[in-house]
């Protein structure tokens, strides 16, 4: 087939759970030997030894819009249109997808995220005979539901619940005029199909977020440090943000009753200032963008996911599995994942109980590198993308390409 997918950013290197998961995808298209133009959005474009130029036909890269805040603003106030819908929206994109659709005739267009449904009037424009497939990262709509509850218990976050409330009635809408627009969409977990699937629009298939397991081996010598606790993501996304600061706040003074020594590690791109001012503590390091998590992963004594908001299932927590990591996480946080997985991790969702894992584990060696062992094997047996990759073919399938 010869398939043309639009991403948010760059599949590789991968700095996003978009960029890990479209990473999985276009590596396992390729191996069935399909043809990939990748359209896609980036402020480096990718060099030469780029392993996305062996995997692709042709990539176009373009320049990252720039919103100002008052022109965010203005759309706030003066539309009923979703932030969302315009964060992506590029002029210089639309011609370069209106121009490709025009010049090659595609089997299938796959866009990934619901920032590139803006460009569904383009698509649908020029497609031809080509099948358009929504993959859809998050149950958007819901997510920002979830924030808002989470925001409004704080009366100095109220102006950010006003705001998620607003986006999740007006994201239900855009949502589902995606959902209506496509022949297929693509969950990444059972909950998110459920949600999606209320839109009333076309078919809804999972097929979970996946790694490729092998790249996360833990190396041989034991780097794991003591007492080091570690979370990884992107550090100026908001259900992101507002687990670090519920974990210094709440979690880690209650852990360190019992382990004074206990030291908190967030890895990750773009660290929110609200976060950069926790750095002064002295149990906190931020590290900022980094190369690779595998280090930090492979010296974690715990790897902690203390989400309370958010949807689909973490990369984030696949990685630390895959990196034999033991894990505490919130039932949000490991959301999205079966039951196999779920039982190779400790669940805590209050603040207490959460702290109390973490001191048990820490204080169970041979309970915590067991939990570790048996995480990446559940990884490997269920999130592995030689497991997922089928589950998209099948998608495939019912659209008429065998």
């Amino acid at each position: 087939m010869n398939i043309l997918l639009l991403t948010p950013d760059l599949p590789f290197p991968s700095e996003s759970g978009a960029a890990i998961r479209n990473w999985g995808i276009i590596s396992g298209l390729r191996e069935s030997g399909h043809s990939l133009t990748l359209l896609t959005f980036t402020d480096r474009a990718p060099g030469e030894d780029n392993p996305l130029r062996q995997r692709c036909q042709a990539i176009h890269a373009l320049p990252l819009p720039r919103r100002s805040k008052t022109a965010r603003l203005f759309k706030l106030l003066a539309t009923a249109s979703a932030d969302m819908e315009s964060r992506l929206n590029s002029q210089a994109y639309a011609s370069a997808l209106r121009r490709l659709l025009r010049e090659s005739r595609f089997d299938i267009v796959q866009f990934s995220g619901l920032e590139l449904g803006s460009y569904l009037d383009v698509i649908s424009a020029e497609k031809g005979g080509a099948k358009v497939i929504y993959d859809a990262l998050n149950a958007e709509a819901d997510l920002q539901r979830v924030v808002a509850e989470v925001e409004r218990a704080s009366l100095v976050r109220a102006p950010a619940a006003w705001y998620s409330r607003i986006q999740a009635r007006r994201l239900a809408e855009f949502e589902r005029r995606v959902c209506n627009a496509v022949d297929t969409v693509i969950a990444v977990s059972d909950e998110d199909r459920v949600l999606l699937s209320k839109h009333g629009g076309a078919p809804v298939t999972v097929m979970r977020n996946g790694i490729h397991v092998a790249d996360y081996h833990a190396p041989p010598v034991n780097m794991r440090r003591a007492r080091t606790l570690v979370f990884t993501g992107k550090m100026d996304y908001r259900p992101n943000v507002d687990a670090v600061e519920w974990f210094c706040a709440d979690v880690l003074p209650r852990a360190r009753k019992s382990l004074p020594d206990l030291q908190f590690k967030v890895v990750g791109k773009n660290p929110h200032p609200r976060l950069q001012a926790l750095a002064q503590r002295g149990d906190f390091e931020l590290t900022g963008w980094v190369e690779s998590v595998l280090p930090h992963l492979h010296e974690a004594a715990l790897y902690v996911v203390p989400l309370r908001m958010g949807s689909g299932t973490r990369l984030k927590i696949l990685q630390a599995m895959a990196a034999s990591c033991a894990v505490v996480s919130t039932a949000i946080g490991a959301a999205g994942l079966n039951d196999d997985a779920r039982g190779a991790i400790a669940i805590a969702d209050d603040a207490e109980s959460f702290a109390v894992s973490i001191v048990a584990l820490l204080d169970d060696d041979k309970k915590r590198l067991d939990m570790g062992e048996l995480a990446r094997k559940q990884v490997l047996a269920h999130y592995d993308w030689k497991v997922l990759m089928p589950r998209l073919f099948e998608a495939y399938a019912r659209l008429g390409f065998g």
